[in-house]
Parts: structure tokens; C-alpha cells; sequence
């Protein structure tokens, strides 16, 4: 019989990857990450890649697998992800899934809903009215039309709340109803969620270091050199966290000290939402760091 998959889940910045590793290494498992922005290559500092000396041969998949010009979404990933579950079992070695990106975890776990399209010209519609600077209003009245969608996305977020709010329009049913279908089909996996948590004021402080050292280490010039090799600055992978801030930087509109302190607001600002989305799932169980040996041994020795 085949062991669950365990998807260690949790805010950004709290350690996921590191309880990733040390549970790959003792349960001779991979890695299978669900990370929205880790599958673009070239973003590599600002998306917090785990380095080869860091991996120590442990197998990542869904790390670096698109141009970051190229489109990628959530049923893109689960076919990836899927292809790379069923390689790591072929060969004998159990998965551990490890991310933040919470709609990718589900698309996996629970299947996508068959959301039908929005028409093109509604889509245009809507398109046109965020590049007229209209996100947040667009973002007020996606709270009236699906409050729950609402709550979980940023003000900021145009491509997300354009798809919610066009679903909504052209169905008269909001993505979050939608998605609700797939919670009456069985799980296509078996997984053990684990969630890391921490108190807010020390991960604060981790998300600030965090913050602090992707920029000593040539945040900055990485995106220079994706825009010099023609990556347009409104790409979407440049919609990952922290890299609007870059780009103001670059673009001469602001300046490092005022660009750091906006990235650990905004870094903040995703981490709670992650805490919500994570404490709604049903059948976690927390952990605060550090986690012993003792503690992590115990957990895997019951799923073998």
C-alpha cells in the first residue's frame, strides 16, 4: 500500500522547506513543491528557491519548469504534478508536498471545478477598466458579488480579482460557490497536511531577515537582468510577491529603503492571508517551530 502523501503548508517565511528536507531525508521521499512563482525560472532570489548545496540530493520537482513569459496555472501544475508523483512511486519513494500556494494544493488534492468561460468581451471589459487603475473598485464590488473570493484576495491582486469577478458576472454564481463543487468528490490523494505556525510577532521579525537577504543577495539585479532579456515588467510571473516592488525601484519611483519596507508589509499582508486559507482546511495538524526529531519521527513512523 502506498504511503499518503504529507503537503507541509503554512505562511510564508515559517520554514516549510526546512521541515521538507528533514522529512524527505528520513522517509526516502521527494519533494514535489506547490509554489505559484517557483515554477518560473530566472526567479530564483526573490521566490526563495532552496539552493543545490541546501537539497543535498534530495529530488525537487515543479521547481524552475516555464519561461517566466510563459502562461501557467492551476491545472497546468496538477498535470506536472500528478506526472511527478506517479515517477517518485514508480521508483519507490514517497512524496512530501511543500508550498504556500494554497489554490494549487486543492487543484491537486481536491480537482479543478468545471468553472465555465468568461466571455471575451466581458473579459476585455474588465481587463480595460484594471488598466485604467480600477482594481480596487473592482476588488469592493467582488466582495459584495462573492465575499469569500473577496476575503481571500489582496486589493492588489488585478489578475485574480478580474477572473473572480468575471466569473461571477457571466454566471451569476460566485468562484467560490464553483470551487464548493469539488468538496463532494472523494480526494484524489491521500495526504497528511501538516502546518507550521508561529507567533505573529517572530514571524514578522523571520519575514523581515527573509526580506532583508534576498535583497543583499542581488534581488534587484536579477530582475534587471529578466527585463534586459526582454521579459516585459507586466509579465505575470513579475506578479510574484515582492517583484511589483522591484520594479518601482528600477523604474526610478521609489527607493531601496522604501522598497524593502513595502516588500515586508506586503509579505506580511500574504502571510496572514496564508494563516486564513491554511486554518480552514479541515484535518491539520499544527506544529510550531522548532520541530525535534523526536517529534517528526514519531508523526512519519505512523504513516509507514
Amino acid at each position: 500500500m502506498t504511503a499518503p502523501l504529507v503537503a507541509v503548508v503554512g505562511p510564508t517565511a515559517v520554514g516549510k522547506t526546512a521541515l521538507a528536507l528533514r522529512i524527505a531525508r528520513r522517509w526516502n521521499a521527494e519533494i514535489v513543491g506547490v509554489d505559484a512563482s517557483q515554477v518560473y525560472r530566472g526567479l530564483d532570489i526573490g521566490t526563495g528557491k532552496v539552493s543545490p548545496r541546501e537539497l543535498e540530493g534530495v529530488v525537487h520537482h515543479l521547481v524552475d519548469v516555464v519561461e517566466p513569459a510563459a502562461p501557467f496555472d492551476a491545472a497546468q501544475f496538477a498535470a506536472l504534478a500528478d506526472a511527478a508523483i506517479a515517477d517518485a512511486h514508480a521508483r519507490g519513494r514517497r512524496v512530501v508536498l511543500c508550498g504556500g500556494t494554497g489554490l494549487y494544493l486543492r487543484a491537486l488534492v481536491d480537482g479543478l471545478s468545471a468553472v465555465p468561460p468568461v466571455p471575451e468581451a466581458l473579459r476585455a471589459s474588465l481587463r480595460a477598466r484594471l488598466e485604467r487603475g480600477e482594481v480596487e473598485a473592482m476588488h469592493r464590488e467582488l466582495q459584495h458579488l462573492d465575499p469569500t473570493t473577496g476575503a481571500r484576495l489582496s486589493a492588489r491582486d488585478g489578475q485574480r480579482i478580474e477572473r473572480a469577478l468575471g466569473v461571477a458576472l457571466a454566471t451569476g454564481r460566485p468562484l467560490s460557490a464553483w470551487h464548493a463543487d469539488t468538496r463532494d468528490r472523494p480526494p484524489r490523494y491521500a495526504v497528511r497536511v501538516l502546518g507550521l505556525t508561529c507567533p505573529r510577532e517572530t514571524l514578522d521579525a523571520r519575514i523581515e531577515t527573509r526580506v532583508g537577504r534576498m535583497f543583499e543577495a542581488g534581488w534587484v539585479d536579477e530582475v534587471r537582468g529578466l527585463l534586459a532579456a526582454g521579459l516585459p515588467p507586466d509579465a505575470r510571473s513579475l506578479k510574484a510577491l515582492g517583484y511589483a516592488q522591484i520594479l518601482e525601484l528600477i523604474a526610478g519611483r521609489c527607493d531601496e529603503a522604501q522598497a524593502r519596507a513595502l516588500t515586508v508589509l506586503r509579505t506580511r499582508q500574504y502571510a496572514r492571508r496564508q494563516e486564513t486559507w491554511f486554518k480552514a482546511l479541515p484535518g491539520v495538524t499544527w506544529w510550531t517551530p522548532p520541530v525535534a526529531d523526536t517529534q517528526l519521527d514519531a508523526y512519519l513512523a505512523a504513516l509507514s
